[in-house]
């Protein structure tokens, strides 16, 4: 049977001026930004039908792809009991609920005991005295959308905290519960954003505010049981560029409240033994000096990078915390990233040779006279299984008198592997590796690569494939990337990948400039009026695995989300021959006329990534150069896949809807062979739908098509 495939959405055109250091640009399509009103919502509509219809032929492909993932996946499941005081915290996965149940039991003898003094838990069997804290599933019925946005049992865990967005909008509204009698007893406090912290004495919660332009800006304490309006302001943060957290200290004794920006950072410290007392400031606020602190019991631990670019380790007196004695800086090839204190130890977690591992420090003195000689450095012991693209990050440690650290290994064969280290003799022992049904890693070869950039850079490749799959110059490919932020994409197993290996596909993901994976320097080479090295090391990755046969030249794929999805837009504009198939993900395409809108969430935070085109000619002209939106060349472009959500607050909706707009109505492609296609979720936020098994129809949808795109829909 003949399927008619409908005719694209075409928007009006209704123009708007934006006028910027004298050139004028007009935008046909910037009507769409409001969410409000109707004729914008039956454009939507009409996006995700024309969809519906484009990519009909392929639901028995997108059904047999749900049922590969579920088919990777031990629906029924659980994580590995995380010790927090007297009590192992567990989280509970069952078959057919998208959303899992919290659980915790009270150690005792009578606990059948694995690697570790671990309990030994079974799928879907409850151990004796375990209880259940949180039933997702049964609090996310009748929700289209549901997502925490926190989870903290109190100290004496009596009560249970937790935040719940049901719109995608990332503003939470916090729950208070009583573990004893199951009942809520404070649901007052809404439209928070992230961060859970009690007093000991248990009288307040502490949690953070988000102003219009969902910056976290305001630090609160609440009394619980009582009304919100009477909540108390810690501290508000009015740089624009900052936003402000916290955390607890490991000890609990001191809510450690932290405000940055790309560039600078301001740390203060809340005694949580007197939680109305006022935070106190640590080493203040220097332009270009980020710092993070860690309190470590009787002093502090700072990592910053004053002296060095890869970061250094110092630590301070409770009473001077200003006045800073190094005890570790990184090396050459190495970026310390944070550290974690325990009552005898320390974890560092920090990037070399471009992946992630993390390093243990033993402490060698019982008291903190001697700062520079409090922690054995000489000693310290890096935590490696030997993988060429394993990464290595910390794990889930909750007691502060632990003496082994528990850390988590992937790559992109290993699952998920909960592991722990003892401080003492540096010996690992694996806790439990996430079961992977159906899946034999002999069956496939994972490598580290390296393309060479146009000015000489070496650009790193994580590359995977089926053992079969020779580079013969015929193969379809899938390369991922991002490079934005010093965000690291790190090697690590995505189960939904095997269905994408097991049709011939080589994998690869391109560690651009732009990202952290190589350290700061590499971070500060792909932005602001470096930004062009991140799209043009994309490119030369792509051509790298064309000339090394990896790929045939006109089966490549690629994939990014959010400033990932400017990256796909970035490339579409500059190497449009190199790709076949495109998927873009929320992405931020618009990214000139958002930038210089002050008002929208995030904008003046991201002028220290891209630059400030308000102010600056320079800037201005430099990302007008390469901003995917106003960049549409009239040339055959590869078949596009954008998806957006309409309640996502980091990159709004109306950046792809404009995007496709253009894209449609401009390039030459052949559109019945290269379909130019746009989803939006209705309800939903950044991360697209909640849900295990909606996530995974979402994901069925992108893979079929994109697999329908480079011919690859077959088994090998």
């Amino acid at each position: 049977m003949t399927h008619t495939i409908p005719a694209a959405p075409r928007p009006p055109h209704r123009d708007t001026e934006r006028t910027a250091h004298g050139d004028t640009v007009v935008d046909p399509y910037e009507w769409m930004r409001d969410k409000t009103d109707p004729e914008v919502i039956a454009h939507l509509e009409a996006e995700n039908a024309y969809a519906d219809a484009r990519t009909a032929h392929l639901a028995d492909l997108r059904q047999q792809l749900v049922t590969e993932f579920i088919g990777h996946t031990q629906e029924t499941d659980l994580s590995v009991p995380v010790r927090h005081g007297e009590y192992w915290y567990i989280v509970r996965t069952t078959e057919g609920d998208d959303y899992p149940k919290y659980t915790r039991v009270k150690d005792h003898q009578g606990l059948t005991r694995g690697p570790g003094g671990v309990p030994q838990i079974e799928p879907g069997v409850l151990l004796d005295g375990e209880e259940v804290l949180l039933d997702a599933q049964a609090e996310a019925a009748g929700q289209e959308f549901y997502q925490l946005g926190g989870f903290r049992p109190s100290p004496d865990h009596a009560l249970l905290a937790y935040a719940v967005d049901v719109a995608g909008d990332e503003r939470f509204t916090i729950r208070i519960k009583d573990l004893a009698s199951g009942e809520i007893i404070d649901e007052s406090v809404t439209n928070t954003g992230y961060g859970l912290a009690f007093s000991p004495d248990l009288q307040y919660l502490f949690y953070a505010r988000v102003d219009d332009a969902w910056r976290q800006h305001q630090i609160w304490r609440h009394r619980i049981g009582s009304d919100a309006s009477t909540d108390e302001l810690v501290i508000e943060e009015p740089d624009e560029r900052f936003t402000i957290g916290f955390s607890v200290s490991g000890d609990h004794s001191t809510l450690v409240i932290g405000a940055g920006s790309t560039t600078t950072s301001e740390f203060w410290l809340l005694d949580l033994n007197d939680p109305t007392s006022a935070p106190r400031p640590t080493a203040g606020r220097r332009p270009g000096l980020e710092y993070q602190v860690e309190h470590a019991g009787d002093h502090l631990l700072i990592v910053h990078n004053g002296d060095c670019v890869g970061f250094e380790i110092a630590a301070a007196t409770l009473d001077a915390p200003a006045e800073w004695t190094t005890l570790v800086k990184a090396a050459d090839g190495e970026r310390i990233e944070s550290v974690s204190a325990f009552a005898g130890a320390a974890a560092i977690e920090l990037r070399s040779g471009g992946l992630a591992t993390v390093r243990i420090l033993q402490r060698s003195a019982a008291d903190a006279s001697d700062l520079a000689a409090i922690w054995d450095i000489d000693g310290a012991r890096d935590v490696t299984h030997g993988g060429e693209l394993d990464s290595v990050w910390l794990a889930e440690n909750m007691n502060w008198e632990q003496d082994i650290i528990r850390y988590q290994l992937t790559s992109m064969l290993t699952p998920p592997t909960i592991a722990e280290v003892s401080v003492a003799t540096g010996e690992s022992t694996v806790l439990r590796r996430t079961p992977v049904p159906n899946y034999d890693p002999e069956m496939y070869v994972e490598k580290r690569l390296w393309a060479p950039a146009a000015d000489g850079t070496q650009i790193p490749i994580s590359l995977v494939t089926r053992k079969e799959v020779q580079a013969d110059g015929t193969n379809p490919g899938y390369l991922y990337g991002y490079g934005s932020y010093e965000a690291s994409i790190d090697p690590s197993f995505v189960a939904t990948r095997l269905s994408l290996l097991d049709r011939g596909v080589v994998l690869a993901i391109a560690h651009i400039r732009g990202g952290g994976e190589m350290g700061r320097s590499w971070y500060e080479s792909g932005k602001l009026l470096n930004k062009k090295n991140t799209f043009t090391d994309f490119v030369d990755s792509a051509a790298f695995l064309m000339d090394e046969k990896w790929v045939a030249t006109d089966r490549l794929s690629a994939e990014g989300r959010s400033a990932g999805g400017l990256l796909m837009g970035a490339v579409a504009n500059l190497a449009p021959e190199r790709f076949r198939a495109i998927i873009a993900g929320v992405p931020f395409v618009d990214a000139l006329t958002t930038i210089l809108d002050p008002s929208l969430p995030l904008t003046v935070g991201e002028w220290e990534e891209w630059g400030n085109p308000v102010d600056s000619a320079e800037v201005y002209q430099y990302m007008k150069e390469y901003t995917p939106y106003e960049n549409v060349k009239a040339v055959e472009y590869p078949a596009i896949f954008a998806s957006t959500s309409l309640n996502d607050t980091r990159v709004f909706f109306v950046e792809p809807a404009k995007w496709i707009a253009r894209l449609r109505e401009t390039v030459t492609s052949d559109q019945t062979k290269r379909p130019i296609v746009f989803r939006c979720e209705m309800v939903a936020g950044h991360g697209g739908r909640s849900g295990r098994y909606a996530k995974w129809e979402q994901r069925a949808d992108e893979m079929a098509w994109l697999l329908d795109q480079i011919g690859a829909t077959e088994m090998i």
